[in-house]
């Protein structure tokens, strides 16, 4: 049976673009994986790895090693690139990375200027990184995971504090993946009723859940992996249903729930109550005044 999805490039040969390409490999919906790394040996030496994993599968995904320039044909790149720099923050410790990464995501995006495909992009601070990459590259269709991810934990968390069962939650939480993260309690419903969130008790899990992982296996690849799956089963018209995706909404680059239908988004913001709204708006005014520090020549709407 041959794949619904040409190609789909990976920027990237580390922990998440090792576990991305894993994954697309064992799912079989895409013909080939196109494979880049700032060391080519890297890249290489993926691409070998995958070799034995298509062959030991009898998968019909190709690997193959290549180059930003070359990745124009590909259905959706996947930009998932960390800059080399030591992070020792205990607080905003996604937006760390901030200086350190905007140059190569700088220069990844002027390789993709004219690419008409999706942009998943899950480089930290991804809010922030998902709109340098748009706005230099000129591409239409960019979109950041983080706030996915804070929403799985979320369901995952609140679940286990309710004793009941991670389906029964519906629930979102957007705005900046990082510090300011919006829990949208006030929506939050189990098994379809309005339920009681013990937020002080999920925010400390949120908080907590991403430190535990990287104190025992070095980073997050699994959960951001699954993350960008989704994406791309929603952003390639595989599968319709909401995701939560940093875009560009109303001015501002934030996470928020979107309704797919054959690849095509609709913002679907939930109510906010009063405390919700002024939350999102401090992470607006955070977000902003961070793009602005890495290009002081861009408008700052917002600030």
């Amino acid at each position: 049976m041959t794949p619904p999805v040409g190609a789909v490039g990976v920027i990237g040969a580390g922990a998440v673009g090792q576990s991305v390409a894993l994954s697309l490999m064992a799912n079989g919906w895409c013909r080939e994986i196109a494979v880049t790394s700032g060391r080519a040996t890297s890249a290489q030496a993926l691409v070998a790895d995958l070799e034995d994993m298509q062959q030991l599968l009898g998968a019909p995904t190709r690997p193959r090693a290549t180059c930003v320039a070359q990745m124009h044909d590909c259905a959706a790149v996947v930009v998932c690139p960390r800059a080399k720099f030591t992070n020792t923050a205990t607080a905003d410790v996604r937006m760390a990375g901030l200086t350190a990464n905007a140059p190569l995501i700088k220069a990844l995006a002027r390789a993709l200027g004219g690419y008409a495909g999706v942009v998943v992009v899950v480089t930290n601070p991804v809010d922030v990184m998902s709109r340098l990459l748009a706005e230099v590259s000129g591409c239409q269709r960019v979109y950041g995971v983080g706030s996915n991810t804070d929403t799985a934990r979320y369901r995952i968390s609140l679940a286990r504090f309710l004793d009941v069962p991670a389906d029964s939650v519906t629930g979102h939480v957007i705005g900046e993946h990082g510090d300011n993260a919006v829990v949208c309690a006030s929506t939050t419903r189990v098994d379809g009723q309005p339920t009681a969130v013990p937020l002080e008790q999920v925010h400390a899990e949120l908080h907590a859940r991403p430190h535990r992982i990287n104190q025992g296996i070095g980073r997050a690849r699994c959960g951001p992996a699954g993350a960008v799956l989704a994406a791309l089963r929603a952003t390639l018209g595989l599968m319709d249903g909401v995701i939560e995706l940093c875009v560009n909404t109303d001015g501002h680059w934030r996470g928020t729930p979107l309704r797919f239908t054959s690849g095509h988004p609709t913002v679907c913001l939930p109510d906010l109550d009063a405390s919700e709204a002024d939350q999102l708006a401090d992470a607006d005014r955070k977000l902003h005044a961070a793009y602005a520090t890495i290009t002081p020549h861009h408008s700052t709407q917002g600030d």
